[in-house]
C-alpha cells in the first residue's frame, strides 16, 4: 500500500511539474509593467497583454497571458503572465485630473485602482509563485517600493527578480536600484526599445523554471 501512494504521489508530482509558472509582474505606476508584459508576450505568443498608457494606474484590474513558454540556453519554462495594477500606498483621484480626465471619471478610476490594488495583494498571498519587481531606473527607487509588497514577498519566501526599467531615459541608474536591493540580482532593462531582453529571458529560465 506504501509504495502504490509512492508511485501516485510521484506521478502527481510529475504533472504538477508540468503545470504553468504564475509569475506576477508587480511595480509603482508607470514603472512599464504593461510594456514588459506585452513584450514578452509578443516575443513568445505573438500577442499582447493589454493596452499601454502614459496615464497612472491605467491597469486597474489584473490581466493574466497564459502559457507563455520560454527557451533559453537549455532551460524552459512555462508562466502564466499576471501583470497587476500599480501598487501604491494610496490612489488619489487628483493625479487623474492632471491628465484632463473628468472628475467624475477621475473618481471612479482611483476606486477601481485602490480595489486592483487589493486585487494585486491577494493574488501575491495566494496565488502568485515568483515574482518580476519592475522599478523606473530614473527615479529613487526608495520613493517607489512598497514596504507591504516587499514584505509579502519575504515572508512568502518567493523567488524575485528585480528589473531596472527605462535605461533608455538619461537619468536612469541602474546601480541606484541595485544598492536598494542588495539582497537581489537586479537586471537593468528598457521594455519600450527592447534592450537587455535577451538576458530578462535568461533570468526568468532561471529563476522560475
Amino acid at each position: 500500500m506504501g509504495l502504490l501512494t509512492e508511485i501516485r504521489s510521484s506521478i502527481s508530482g510529475l504533472f504538477a511539474g508540468s503545470e504553468p509558472k504564475r509569475i506576477g509582474i508587480y511595480g509603482p505606476p508607470n514603472a512599464g509593467k504593461t510594456t514588459l508584459a506585452n513584450r514578452i508576450a509578443r516575443d513568445w505568443t505573438g500577442d499582447a497583454v493589454g493596452p499601454e498608457s502614459h496615464v497612472p494606474h491605467e491597469t486597474r484590474r489584473a490581466r493574466r497571458k497564459e502559457n507563455v513558454e520560454i527557451k533559453r540556453n537549455g532551460n524552459s519554462v512555462s508562466i502564466d503572465i499576471v501583470d497587476t495594477p500599480g501598487v501604491a500606498t494610496k490612489v488619489d483621484y487628483e493625479e487623474f485630473l492632471e491628465h484632463d480626465i473628468e472628475k467624475e471619471d477621475a473618481v471612479r478610476r482611483s476606486r477601481e485602482a485602490t480595489e486592483g490594488v487589493a486585487e494585486a495583494m491577494h493574488w501575491l498571498r495566494e496565488d502568485v509563485e515568483g515574482v518580476i519587481y519592475v522599478l523606473d531606473a530614473s527615479t529613487d527607487p526608495f520613493t517607489q517600493v512598497n514596504t507591504m509588497l516587499i514584505g509579502i514577498i519575504e515572508s512568502q519566501d518567493l523567488p524575485a527578480l528585480i528589473l531596472a526599467n527605462k535605461t533608455d531615459l538619461e537619468d536612469a541608474s541602474v546601480q541606484r536600484v541595485s544598492n536598494a536591493f542588495p539582497q537581489h540580482e537586479t537586471i537593468p532593462l528598457s521594455a519600450l526599445e527592447g534592450d537587455n531582453m535577451d538576458e530578462v529571458y535568461d533570468k526568468i529560465a532561471e529563476y522560475f523554471g
